[in-house]
C-alpha cells in the first residue's frame, strides 16, 4: 500500500481477512512454533531437514530463528536442535504453525479475496519478505501475498539486501521495539528510528525519504 500498489482500505480489509484465515486454518493444538537461540540458520536447516512437518518460519536476525510445523514434529526438532548445540529453544505463545506448509489452505483462500482487489502501478519498489527480492511491478504481488502465508519470513535477508544496496536508516512503526532490535543485530552501524506514538513522528523531521 505504501508503495502505491494497493489502496489503504483494501490493505486494511485484507490484513483482517488474512489474520482470520491464518487463525482458522489449523485447529488449536495441532501446530506450534519455537525460537531457536544462538545457532546459525544453515545449521538449523541441516538439523531439521530430516524431520517431517517442520520448517523454518522466520529468519529474524543472527542468533534468532523460528521454526514451525506440526506440534509433535516441532517438539522433536526442538530436542534435536538442543542436542546439536542450540543455546535455547523456546516455545512461542502462538495459536498456530504460522508460515508453514500447514497454512497453504489459508493462502489459497486469500488468493480468492485478492481477485477482487484492483492493483495499481507501484510508485517505488519494495522488498517482499518471502523471497528477499525487490518487486518493481504489480504483476507479482498477488502470488507473493498468497505464498507469504506459508513461506518463511526472510526478514534478516531482506534487511541485508537493503543494506547491501545502500540503505542506512530503518523506521519501525508500531508498539514495541522488537524489529528495531533485530535490525541492530543484523547490522549495528545502521540508524534505527522507532515510532510508537504520534509525538515520535518528530524523530522523522529532516529525514530524506526516497
Amino acid at each position: 500500500a505504501i508503495a502505491g500498489g494497493m489502496n489503504d482500505m483494501d490493505a486494511i480489509r485484507l490484513v483482517r481477512k488474512r489474520g482470520i484465515l491464518m487463525q482458522n486454518t489449523v485447529p488449536a493444538g495441532e501446530g506450534a512454533m519455537c525460537a531457536v537461540i544462538s545457532m546459525d540458520a544453515e545449521k538449523i536447516e541441516e538439523v531439521i531437514e530430516p524431520i517431517a512437518d517442520v520448517s523454518v518460519a522466520n529468519y529474524n536476525c543472527p542468533g534468532q530463528i523460528v521454526i514451525t510445523g506440526e506440534t509433535d514434529a516441532v517438539e522433536k526438532a526442538s530436542k534435536t536442535l538442543a542436542e546439536n548445540g542450540a543455546k535455547r529453544v523456546l516455545p512461542l505463545k502462538v495459536s498456530g504453525p504460522f508460515h508453514s506448509a500447514m497454512l497453504k489452505g489459508a493462502g489459497e483462500k486469500l488468493e480468492k479475496e485478492l481477485k477482487n482487489i484492483e492493483l495499481k502501478e507501484l510508485k517505488m519498489p519494495y522488498v517482499a519478505n518471502c523471497n528477499a527480492s525487490y518487486i518493481y511491478d504489480n504483476s507479482q504481488i498477488k502470488e507473493l501475498l498468497k505464498k507469504q502465508i506459508s513461506s518463511p519470513v526472510k526478514f534478516m535477508q531482506s534487511v541485508e539486501k537493503m543494506i547491501d544496496d545502500g540503505v542506512d536508516t530503518f523506521v519501525e512503526i508500531g508498539p514495541g521495539k522488537t524489529l528495531s532490535k533485530f535490525v541492530k543485530k543484523i547490522n549495528k552501524d545502521v540508524t534505527v528510528i522507532n515510532i510508537e506514538k504520534v509525538d515520535d513522528l518528530e524523530k522523522l523531521k529532516g529525514l530524506e525519504i526516497c
